[in-house]
């Protein structure tokens, strides 16, 4: 390791430790107030933390293919690839037991923010003649208003983390002539989260596309060759396929998700519906953001969970426009220009997000980057123009006050200062995106050192301020620290029933109750916000009229459903003053300051039926009540009917259910009156045994996936989709046994494709190791991009040697004498 190498580890070691102290700074307070707990609001609380513990414990004791925890019932690896399966940050979670896992989630995301310090810095340095300017990029990027709005969304932060070394690897690959590192960052990046994998994709295709028009004829920067493009899009495809070791079984799990085929057309593709989304896409720039779910600034966006910020502590827009003044043609002006076009373009927005309809800007943290580094260079070679970028910012943030008074009518009367929802909150985010102006101003003229040090400390003061108002904001309520510590992680050792034959398989319900509490006491439950769940679960919700989105909270009206999905126990606040409006449900005690309502129509897991109901009965029966007709015949496709019409009849018109409570008690006895003798969960699926009078479908309300097999009495069955989205098997009369087990589809096929994928890269990487050593024109170029930086027109050197003479020729000319002289140096 020479010295310019050890020099690199130090600076990359002092961002670490910055980037890691600032953010303990602001996540201290709130450790200390939830005694080591770390505990935000609203998705953090109900989906970050109960995922994190749930998933460790599962993974520690080797239930990895089907979790009973996650709505109905899903595909562990399809439904959490997307949050946390690829972080190389939660495995560090199994060396800690798993009452530890609560208390390690503000730690981790300290260690993220500080690897975004450090890989954004990695890729900036490339860019600058003096590293010390790539630190204050990098703690931009790691400590944007992006990465603090998703502290929200905490499993972002990995792609914002990863993501500087996609970058970085395709600059070795073009300007280096490295070869391998960028199947390894494509490999690494669709592995860490395959949702933002193909906005990145697409990023990465416009940033290569804009490197070589601008360099071309630039043989030491993008320069590009059928050769090298080939070999380029090798490696892409090398690292893809590295990556299907996860990346296959989670796509093949969101192939039937319908929140995968929605698309933007028409004008929606080419307007935003609500307005206001172009303002607040626009103050996204100039602001810290809003908090999720909590807009002020444009409340009627629909946006409240977008992640629509793109702002830069201290600097703001002025580094950015600093360098659009400065610098004449730059391929970083363009790609910025088409990202900006790109966010206020509905269908070209989408994109990022696989083309789905629902709006996010959660790609905004790949031109975050381009910004921060866009300023680094701006302090860096464009100081003079930080006058004009300074200004302007000022003047657009300060225009944004006008929302604090500007009339609007209400009830027929003008009014002042209702724009916005929450005064108190607009003027502290005014008053930092100021102070950071008035301060940069100062900074930008300084040099040196001390410029490097004033402007390292601003930028972490101004990220600790702005991070504690978000985050203080989002803690407002005292009631959610108490509901996730007191009875979401201390919850389960309260309840006496969870005590009571807990071997018994049953679900629980919820009224109104903070989501995933079940997941927290691992209780199965028909309640849950997940948003990869299987599609057959969107299947059955569909059916019977409820529109499942991001959660399963079926209102309380669906009251056959409980039963069919053996629902035993109802939970409620008990501060609620009623009981819940359902059928059969009966109040036996309150525990963990939940009142609890038995359901005296529970169906045990697997039970059978006399009739069937096909397609055309179901589609004209009450669209809200089809839940109640699945309980008097169980519901098949034409298929199904054929191969089980011997052992079943249509539903004849007599037995239509009838839609009241003593009706709905009725047709749970007959379910109950054969049902399975036990049912028994295990690391590989389910056993039950039943003793049934004649031959019958045996119903579980289990999800249908393709990764289930079926045998009864060790001979294998067909398994039947049955009451549109679960899963029922034909048994013999007399005491059967039946077995399901779950192989997660597509694991094997990924591992085989990775260990392949791995093999042929190695082939390729040694190929060019032996090939390199005959051939010298092909060796890895270490410091190509510092002897002519592709960023720029000039050599870094240069640059900095025409600085320092042009900074001694101006002071020369502010000297009255002697004249001859000043001509002299003006000359040269």
């Amino acid at each position: 390791m020479d010295e310019n190498q050890k020099s690199a580890l130090r600076q990359y070691g002092m961002v670490f430790g910055l980037g890691l102290l600032t953010s303990f700074l602001f996540f201290l307070p709130f450790l200390i107030w939830d005694k080591g707990l770390f505990i935000y609001y609203g998705d953090f609380n109900v989906q970050q933390i109960p995922f994190y513990q749930m998933a460790h414990d599962s993974i520690l004791t080797g239930n990895i293919r089907w979790n009973w925890y996650t709505d109905l019932g899903a595909n562990f690896i399809g439904s959490y690839a997307f949050y946390l399966l690829g972080s190389p940050w939660f495995w560090l979670t199994l060396l800690f037991p798993s009452k530890a896992v609560p208390y390690l989630m503000a730690p981790l995301l300290m260690l993220k923010i500080a690897t975004a310090a450090v890989t954004g810095c990695a890729y900036i340095k490339r860019f600058v003649a003096n590293s010390n300017y790539a630190v204050i990029g990098g703690l931009l990027y790691a400590f944007s208003g992006y990465s603090i709005y998703n502290i929200f969304f905490n499993h972002f932060h990995e792609v914002v983390a990863i993501f500087p070394l996609l970058l970085i690897a395709m600059e070795e690959f073009m300007v280096n002539g490295r070869r391998g590192q960028f199947a390894l960052a494509v490999g690494l990046c669709a592995f860490v989260n395959y949702y933002f994998f193909f906005g990145e994709v697409i990023f990465c295709v416009l940033y290569f596309i804009f490197r070589c028009v601008y360099d071309r004829g630039n043989k030491a920067g993008f320069y590009l060759t059928l050769k090298k493009f080939g070999l380029l899009a090798l490696e892409a495809v090398l690292g893809l396929l590295l990556s299907c070791c996860l990346l296959l079984p989670a796509l093949m799990a969101i192939v039937d998700n319908p929140r995968t085929s929605n698309f933007l057309f028409g004008w929606n593709g080419i307007f935003y519906g609500n307005v206001q989304r172009y303002g607040l896409i626009f103050s996204s720039f100039f602001f810290p953001p809003d908090i999720p779910a909590y807009p002020n600034f444009f409340p009627d966006s629909n946006a409240k969970w977008s992640s629509v910020s793109a702002f830069l502590p201290l600097f703001s827009m002025s580094g950015v426009l600093a360098f659009f003044k400065g610098c004449k043609r730059h391929w970083a002006k363009a790609l910025l220009g088409v990202c900006v076009l790109i966010a206020f373009v509905p269908f070209l927005n989408s994109a990022f997000s696989a083309f789905n309809s629902s709006y996010y800007a959660r790609w905004f943290f790949m031109f975050v980057l381009i910004m921060a580094m866009m300023t680094a260079v701006a302090l860096e070679r464009y100081r003079e123009e930080f006058k004009f970028g300074i200004k302007w910012t000022l003047i657009i943030t300060l225009c944004f006050s006008v929302l604090a008074i500007f009339p609007s009518y209400e009830d027929g009367e003008l009014v002042f200062g209702q724009l916005i929802n929450y005064q108190e909150r607009f003027w502290p985010y005014m008053i930092i995106s100021v102070m950071g102006l008035v301060l940069a101003s100062f900074l930008v003229q300084l040099d040196g050192r001390v410029m490097f040090r004033a402007a390292t400390v601003s930028v972490c003061f101004l990220s600790v301020v702005m991070s504690v108002l978000m985050l203080a904001l989002g803690k407002a309520n005292p009631a959610n620290a108490h509901r996730v510590s007191e009875m979401g992680l201390k919850g389960a050792e309260k309840f006496s029933f969870l005590a009571d034959n807990p071997e018994d398989f049953y679900r629980i319900d919820l009224d109104d109750c903070m989501d995933n509490f079940p997941m927290y006491w691992k209780i199965p439950t028909i309640q849950a916000f997940h948003s990869v769940v299987p599609g057959s679960i969107f299947e059955f919700y569909d059916t019977i009229g409820y529109d499942r989105s991001v959660g399963s909270r079926p209102e309380l009206d669906y009251d056959a459903l409980r039963p069919l999905t053996s629902v035993k126990y109802l939970l409620a606040y008990e501060t609620e003053e009623e009981d819940p409006d359902i059928s059969g449900f009966t109040y036996v005690a309150t525990e963990n300051e939940l009142k609890i309502y038995e359901n005296e129509n529970f169906i045990p897991m697997g039970f059978t039926y006399d009739y069937y109901v096909d397609e055309e009965q179901m589609d004209s029966y009450n669209e809200g009540k089809r839940d109640w007709l699945m309980l008097a015949g169980i519901y098949l496709d034409e298929e199904a009917i054929a191969r089980n019409r011997d052992i079943l009849e249509p539903l004849p018109d007599s037995e239509f259910p009838e839609l009241t409570d003593e009706g709905l008690a009725e047709l749970a006895a007959d379910r109950r009156e054969e049902t399975c003798d036990s049912f028994v969960r295990d690391n590989e699926g389910f056993t039950a045994t039943i003793d049934l009078s004649g031959e019958n479908l045996v119903f579980f309300s289990v999800p249908w996936d393709k990764g289930w097999s079926a045998t009864v009495n060790g001979e294998p069955v067909q398994i039947e989709k049955a009451n549109a989205g679960f899963m029922a098997v034909r048994v013999p009369a007399g005491q059967s046994e039946i077995r399901f087990t779950y192989k997660t589809p597509g694991l094997t096929a990924g591992v085989c494709i990775t260990i392949g994928s791995g093999i042929l890269l190695l082939g390729y990487w040694l190929l060019f190791r032996r090939l390199r050593k005959k051939n010298p024109g092909l060796r890895v170029k270490k410091y190509a991009h510092l002897a002519q930086n592709p960023a720029f027109d000039e050599i870094g050197a240069a640059a900095a040697y025409r600085n320092n003479v042009s900074g001694r020729i101006h002071g020369a000319l502010e000297k009255p004498e002697p004249a001859n002289q000043e001509k002299g140096n003006d000359q040269k």
